[in-house]
């Protein structure tokens, strides 16, 4: 590729990718914000969510680096003009990941007071966080095939379609909140949390029907799994499990931060649940440019374009760090209107604005990590990814969340821990890139 790569063509990949990214948070947040204002145990029912949500987001982020894997893969050839080798790969990585999940549902479901025990759950917390789970798991096999489809498409150059899917799924999902948490007079009755889990399955139901159809019509790409195996099936595994073990490491700080949080009290996890869930949505917006990083950059390696590359760099950077300062920004000038979206409990609300702050300040920092994340990914350079998460994770995260938990600063230190396990986590990755592929494009 000779052309330069313009802010139009990263835009072009950026923005759909954007608006299909933030469907996930966009579920979660939007069970947080209509539970949150029930009349019947809406704290509780909040705290649930949280928990769950904490432990579902864990599961999707293991076996949902298909995406990831797929993507790069798919890039790659692409780039090399090879694209015709791994036709059949999305196939059989959607299978292999579909049959996992499903014997994750029959692992999961029995044991799940015993899982949201272990994240310090009890009563009518814990009573509801079984409720909700044992619903919303269903839909842990759909996701999953959206993901692997939405992989397939981003390989492609294509963020469209994923896009179309995404915000289908997110208004479906809204739309049943309402119907099903609440209720219609003489038509459904109001099933309160159990309400909005089935409103969830229905939507990823949904997402992963609209995937199935635009792969099929847009593209050439079959999912009928036809053996044997890929010969890249091999480099797709072992890049899953190298990010397996990376997402296993980001979720021990995510258990970490749900549990200190719960051991604080309700007030605490249910100001935690608002806030991880406004990080997350902050994340996934970002996700836009993570994913034109992951996109192009498995092209341009592919095509072994590294001048191309350098420069893509430096412009996601640019543009990484502008997007988080206005996603901080917004949450500046809506700070306490946000807060009362999701709760109008004061004890709530007062541990919300006390650390709602610091997340804002974390968005540029934020910004730059997820944005080489995608760009590592989009490389196939998995294996540095999961040594940058062990040793934030491990070395930087676990201690300070310790120490702040012993000297009882609660939320205000669960997310100091976060602000630095991000910087933690991003530094590196820049340094990382520029001493390898610097050199390259100065070659060239």
């Amino acid at each position: 590729m000779s052309s330069t790569i313009t802010l139009k063509q990263i835009n072009k990949l950026a923005i759909p990718a954007l608006i299909a990214g933030v469907s996930e948070p966009i579920l979660s947040l939007t069970d947080a914000a209509i539970i949150g204002n029930m009349e019947y145990n809406a704290t509780e029912s909040l705290a649930a969510v949280g928990i769950v949500t904490t432990f579902l987001s864990m599961l999707i982020w293991v076996l949902g680096q298909t995406r990831s894997a797929i993507s790069s893969i798919v890039s790659q050839y692409l780039g090399a003009g090879k694209i015709e080798a791994v036709k059949n790969l999305p196939a059989q990585a959607i299978f292999l990941i579909t049959s996992l999940s499903l014997l994750i549902i029959v692992i999961t479901y029995p044991l799940a007071s015993h899982i949201f025990k272990f994240y310090n759950a009890s009563d009518t917390i814990l009573s509801y966080s079984v409720d909700y789970y044992r619903i919303r798991v269903f839909g842990f096999p759909f996701t999953l095939f959206t993901i692997a489809v939405f992989g397939t498409f981003r390989g492609l150059q294509n963020t469209y379609y994923p896009m179309l899917i995404a915000i289908s799924g997110a208004l479906a999902n809204i739309i049943l909140d309402f119907a099903f948490v609440y209720g219609v007079d003489g038509v459904i009755p109001a099933m309160h949390i159990k309400g909005a889990a089935y409103a969830s399955v229905i939507a990823q139901l949904l997402m992963a029907g609209l995937s199935a159809y635009f792969i099929l019509k847009k593209t050439d790409i079959p999912l009928i799994v036809k053996f044997p195996f890929n010969p890249e099936i091999k480099r797709f595994v072992l890049m899953i499990l190298n990010l397996f073990i990376r997402t296993i490491a980001l979720n021990i700080a995510l258990y970490f931060g749900t549990s200190f949080a719960t051991k604080y009290g309700a007030s605490y996890i249910a100001a935690y649940t608002i806030a991880i869930n406004l990080w997350f949505l902050g994340a996934f917006l970002i996700d836009g440019y993570a994913s034109a990083g992951n996109i192009l950059s498995g092209k341009l390696l592919g095509a072994k374009d590294y001048k191309n590359l350098i420069e893509l760099s430096n412009k996601l950077i640019k543009y990484g760090i502008i997007a988080g300062s206005i996603i901080a920004v917004i949450g500046a000038l809506f700070y306490y209107p946000i807060g009362h979206l999701f709760s109008n409990d004061d004890k709530v609300l007062k541990e919300f604005y006390s650390i709602f702050w610091i997340i804002l300040a974390m968005q540029p920092l934020c910004a730059l990590a997820f944005i080489f994340d995608g760009v590592f990914k989009g490389l196939g350079r998995m294996k540095y990814l999961r040594n940058v998460l062990l040793f934030s994770t491990l070395v930087v995260f676990i201690p300070i969340v310790l120490w702040t938990d012993a000297l009882d600063y609660k939320l205000y230190g669960i997310f100091t821990a976060f602000t630095l396990w991000m910087v933690a986590r991003g530094l590196p990755l820049i340094i990382k890139f520029r001493k390898t592929f610097k050199p390259l494009a100065e070659n060239m």
